[in-house]
Protein backbone atom coordinates (compact mmCIF):
# COMPACT_ATOMS: atom_id res chain seq x y z
CA UNK A 1 0.00 0.00 0.00
CA UNK A 2 1.37 3.28 -1.19
CA UNK A 3 1.76 5.64 1.51
CA UNK A 4 -0.54 9.37 1.29
CA UNK A 5 0.73 12.09 0.08
CA UNK A 6 0.91 15.54 1.67
CA UNK A 7 -1.84 16.88 -0.65
CA UNK A 8 -4.45 13.98 -0.54
CA UNK A 9 -4.01 14.85 3.07
CA UNK A 10 -4.44 18.46 2.36
CA UNK A 11 -7.71 17.57 0.49
CA UNK A 12 -8.90 14.71 3.17
CA UNK A 13 -8.77 17.32 5.68
CA UNK A 14 -10.67 19.82 3.93
CA UNK A 15 -13.48 17.52 3.50
CA UNK A 16 -13.32 16.27 7.04
CA UNK A 17 -14.09 20.27 7.75
CA UNK A 18 -16.61 20.98 5.13
CA UNK A 19 -17.86 18.10 6.98
CA UNK A 20 -18.23 19.17 10.25
CA UNK A 21 -21.73 20.31 11.33
CA UNK A 22 -21.96 23.95 13.39
CA UNK A 23 -24.97 23.52 15.89
CA UNK A 24 -26.24 27.62 16.34
CA UNK A 25 -28.70 27.50 18.85
CA UNK A 26 -30.77 29.20 21.82
CA UNK A 27 -32.92 28.45 24.60
CA UNK A 28 -35.45 30.95 25.82
CA UNK A 29 -37.38 30.29 29.05
CA UNK A 30 -41.13 29.62 28.80
CA UNK A 31 -43.70 31.37 31.62
CA UNK A 32 -46.31 30.32 29.85
CA UNK A 33 -46.92 27.09 27.78
CA UNK A 34 -50.22 27.32 26.74
CA UNK A 35 -49.82 30.99 25.14
CA UNK A 36 -46.50 29.74 23.47
CA UNK A 37 -48.45 27.03 22.14
CA UNK A 38 -51.44 29.42 20.59
CA UNK A 39 -48.52 31.69 19.13
CA UNK A 40 -47.35 28.57 17.08
CA UNK A 41 -50.88 27.83 15.85
CA UNK A 42 -51.50 31.65 15.43
CA UNK A 43 -47.99 31.59 13.11
CA UNK A 44 -48.83 28.45 11.36
CA UNK A 45 -46.69 26.47 12.81
CA UNK A 46 -46.38 22.90 11.81
CA UNK A 47 -45.38 19.90 14.09
CA UNK A 48 -42.90 17.74 12.40
CA UNK A 49 -42.04 15.28 15.41
CA UNK A 50 -44.47 14.53 17.98
CA UNK A 51 -43.82 14.85 21.55
CA UNK A 52 -41.20 12.26 22.88
CA UNK A 53 -39.60 11.64 26.62
CA UNK A 54 -35.44 11.93 26.31
CA UNK A 55 -33.31 10.01 28.93
CA UNK A 56 -29.90 11.83 28.07
CA UNK A 57 -26.45 10.11 29.76
CA UNK A 58 -23.57 12.25 29.73
CA UNK A 59 -20.21 10.73 29.76
CA UNK A 60 -16.45 11.55 30.46
CA UNK A 61 -13.65 10.34 31.94
CA UNK A 62 -12.48 9.94 35.92
CA UNK A 63 -10.71 13.13 35.65
CA UNK A 64 -13.40 15.21 33.74
CA UNK A 65 -10.80 15.66 30.50
CA UNK A 66 -13.95 16.23 28.03
CA UNK A 67 -15.18 19.01 30.16
CA UNK A 68 -12.27 20.65 31.00
CA UNK A 69 -11.55 20.64 27.24
CA UNK A 70 -15.22 22.10 26.36
CA UNK A 71 -16.37 18.50 24.97
CA UNK A 72 -19.52 16.80 25.71
CA UNK A 73 -20.18 13.22 24.61
CA UNK A 74 -23.69 12.33 25.01
CA UNK A 75 -26.13 9.05 24.85
CA UNK A 76 -29.38 9.94 24.04
CA UNK A 77 -32.50 7.38 24.11
CA UNK A 78 -35.91 8.76 22.85
CA UNK A 79 -39.27 7.28 23.51
CA UNK A 80 -43.16 8.30 22.36
CA UNK A 81 -44.71 9.97 24.61
CA UNK A 82 -48.69 10.82 25.19
CA UNK A 83 -49.70 14.53 26.38
CA UNK A 84 -49.63 15.06 29.58
CA UNK A 85 -51.61 16.01 32.74
CA UNK A 86 -48.07 18.12 33.97
CA UNK A 87 -44.94 17.72 33.77
CA UNK A 88 -43.31 14.44 33.71
CA UNK A 89 -46.61 12.53 34.03
CA UNK A 90 -46.90 11.10 30.43
CA UNK A 91 -50.15 9.51 29.22
CA UNK A 92 -49.96 6.20 27.20
CA UNK A 93 -50.43 6.34 23.76
CA UNK A 94 -53.07 4.35 23.06
CA UNK A 95 -52.28 1.56 20.42
CA UNK A 96 -49.38 2.92 19.90
CA UNK A 97 -46.27 0.62 19.40
CA UNK A 98 -43.23 0.92 21.26
CA UNK A 99 -40.59 2.90 19.25
CA UNK A 100 -37.20 3.98 20.38
CA UNK A 101 -34.44 6.05 18.74
CA UNK A 102 -31.30 6.08 20.56
CA UNK A 103 -28.38 8.94 19.44
CA UNK A 104 -24.81 9.43 20.39
CA UNK A 105 -23.86 13.15 20.03
CA UNK A 106 -20.05 14.71 20.30
CA UNK A 107 -19.82 18.24 20.94
CA UNK A 108 -16.67 20.52 20.73
CA UNK A 109 -15.80 23.72 22.33
CA UNK A 110 -17.87 26.88 22.39
CA UNK A 111 -16.66 28.40 19.25
CA UNK A 112 -16.03 32.04 20.86
CA UNK A 113 -15.05 33.35 17.52
CA UNK A 114 -18.09 32.62 15.55
CA UNK A 115 -19.94 34.18 18.31
CA UNK A 116 -19.51 37.62 18.80
CA UNK A 117 -22.35 38.63 19.67
CA UNK A 118 -22.03 36.27 22.98
CA UNK A 119 -26.02 35.69 22.90
CA UNK A 120 -25.81 32.19 21.16
CA UNK A 121 -24.43 28.81 21.68
CA UNK A 122 -22.18 27.91 18.42
CA UNK A 123 -20.51 24.35 18.43
CA UNK A 124 -19.69 21.89 16.62
CA UNK A 125 -21.77 18.99 16.60
CA UNK A 126 -21.33 14.88 15.41
CA UNK A 127 -24.55 12.80 15.75
CA UNK A 128 -24.96 9.20 15.15
CA UNK A 129 -27.81 6.91 15.42
CA UNK A 130 -27.56 3.65 17.20
CA UNK A 131 -29.42 0.79 17.07
CA UNK A 132 -28.55 -0.87 20.44
CA UNK A 133 -28.28 1.58 23.51
CA UNK A 134 -27.61 -1.04 25.75
CA UNK A 135 -24.30 -2.07 24.42
CA UNK A 136 -22.65 1.34 23.34
CA UNK A 137 -22.43 2.14 27.52
CA UNK A 138 -20.19 -0.92 27.86
CA UNK A 139 -18.15 0.29 24.96
CA UNK A 140 -17.27 3.85 26.56
CA UNK A 141 -16.64 2.07 30.00
CA UNK A 142 -14.20 -0.33 28.48
CA UNK A 143 -12.58 2.58 26.98
CA UNK A 144 -12.38 4.17 30.80
CA UNK A 145 -15.31 6.84 30.05
CA UNK A 146 -17.69 7.18 33.11
CA UNK A 147 -21.45 8.31 33.24
CA UNK A 148 -21.27 11.54 35.24
CA UNK A 149 -24.95 13.18 34.79
CA UNK A 150 -28.48 12.06 33.29
CA UNK A 151 -31.39 14.48 32.54
CA UNK A 152 -34.49 14.11 31.02
CA UNK A 153 -37.33 16.22 29.35
CA UNK A 154 -39.96 15.73 26.75
CA UNK A 155 -39.52 17.35 23.73
CA UNK A 156 -42.24 18.68 21.01
CA UNK A 157 -40.47 19.92 17.41
CA UNK A 158 -42.16 22.05 15.12
CA UNK A 159 -41.20 24.24 11.85
CA UNK A 160 -42.37 27.53 11.24
CA UNK A 161 -43.86 28.82 7.66
CA UNK A 162 -40.88 30.31 5.58
CA UNK A 163 -37.93 29.12 7.97
CA UNK A 164 -37.65 25.95 7.37
CA UNK A 165 -34.41 25.60 8.40
CA UNK A 166 -35.10 27.06 12.01
CA UNK A 167 -36.00 23.92 14.42
CA UNK A 168 -38.33 24.98 17.32
CA UNK A 169 -38.59 22.78 19.73
CA UNK A 170 -40.35 22.61 23.19
CA UNK A 171 -39.16 21.23 26.23
CA UNK A 172 -40.94 20.29 29.64
CA UNK A 173 -38.27 19.87 32.25
CA UNK A 174 -38.14 19.43 35.78
CA UNK A 175 -36.81 23.11 35.75
CA UNK A 176 -40.02 24.49 33.96
CA UNK A 177 -40.18 24.87 30.26
CA UNK A 178 -37.89 26.40 27.47
CA UNK A 179 -38.40 26.83 23.83
CA UNK A 180 -35.03 25.97 22.23
CA UNK A 181 -34.20 27.55 18.80
CA UNK A 182 -31.60 26.38 16.39
CA UNK A 183 -30.32 27.36 13.17
CA UNK A 184 -29.45 30.54 11.63
CA UNK A 185 -29.05 33.84 13.51
CA UNK A 186 -30.87 35.77 11.16
CA UNK A 187 -33.76 33.16 11.55
CA UNK A 188 -33.20 32.88 15.26
CA UNK A 189 -34.21 36.19 15.97
CA UNK A 190 -36.97 36.41 13.80
CA UNK A 191 -38.34 33.25 15.21
CA UNK A 192 -37.57 34.72 18.61
CA UNK A 193 -39.55 37.82 18.20
CA UNK A 194 -42.76 36.42 16.16
CA UNK A 195 -42.81 34.42 19.74
CA UNK A 196 -42.56 37.15 22.04
CA UNK A 197 -39.22 37.29 23.50
CA UNK A 198 -36.67 39.29 23.14
CA UNK A 199 -32.78 39.03 22.81
CA UNK A 200 -32.25 39.80 26.12
CA UNK A 201 -33.90 36.73 27.06
CA UNK A 202 -31.54 34.67 24.87
CA UNK A 203 -29.85 31.65 27.57
CA UNK A 204 -26.68 29.63 25.79
CA UNK A 205 -25.65 27.56 28.56
CA UNK A 206 -26.73 23.75 28.69
CA UNK A 207 -29.53 22.49 30.85
CA UNK A 208 -27.01 20.94 33.09
CA UNK A 209 -25.04 24.13 33.82
CA UNK A 210 -28.97 26.24 34.34
CA UNK A 211 -29.72 22.95 36.63
CA UNK A 212 -26.38 23.49 38.85
CA UNK A 213 -27.13 27.24 38.73
CA UNK A 214 -30.44 26.46 40.17
CA UNK A 215 -28.78 24.45 42.98
CA UNK A 216 -26.72 26.78 43.60
CA UNK A 217 -23.69 24.91 42.78
CA UNK A 218 -21.63 27.75 41.04
CA UNK A 219 -18.32 25.66 41.19
CA UNK A 220 -20.43 22.07 39.39
CA UNK A 221 -20.16 24.36 35.98
CA UNK A 222 -17.54 25.43 33.89
CA UNK A 223 -19.89 28.28 32.84
CA UNK A 224 -21.63 26.76 29.85
CA UNK A 225 -21.79 23.43 30.63
CA UNK A 226 -21.89 20.65 34.26
CA UNK A 227 -18.27 19.44 35.38
CA UNK A 228 -18.58 15.97 35.88
CA UNK A 229 -18.30 14.16 39.05
CA UNK A 230 -18.70 17.87 40.82
CA UNK A 231 -21.53 16.55 42.96
CA UNK A 232 -24.51 17.93 40.85
CA UNK A 233 -27.36 15.58 41.32
CA UNK A 234 -29.17 14.20 37.97
CA UNK A 235 -31.85 16.70 37.01
CA UNK A 236 -34.78 14.54 36.61
CA UNK A 237 -38.50 14.38 36.89
CA UNK A 238 -39.91 13.53 40.80
CA UNK A 239 -42.27 10.81 39.62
Amino acid sequence: MRPASKTALRKSGRAAARKASTEIEVKLRVPDERRLLRQLTRLGARMTRARVHEMNTLYDTPEGNLARHGQMLRLRVERPAGRTDGAGKARKMANAKPEMCALVTFKGPALEAANISGRYKVREEHELRISDPEELPKIFEALGLRPCFRYEKFRTTFSLPGMMRLKVTLDETPMGFFVELEGERQEIDRAAGMLGFARSGYINQSYGALFAQERGLAGATSGKEPLPFSGLTDMLFRS
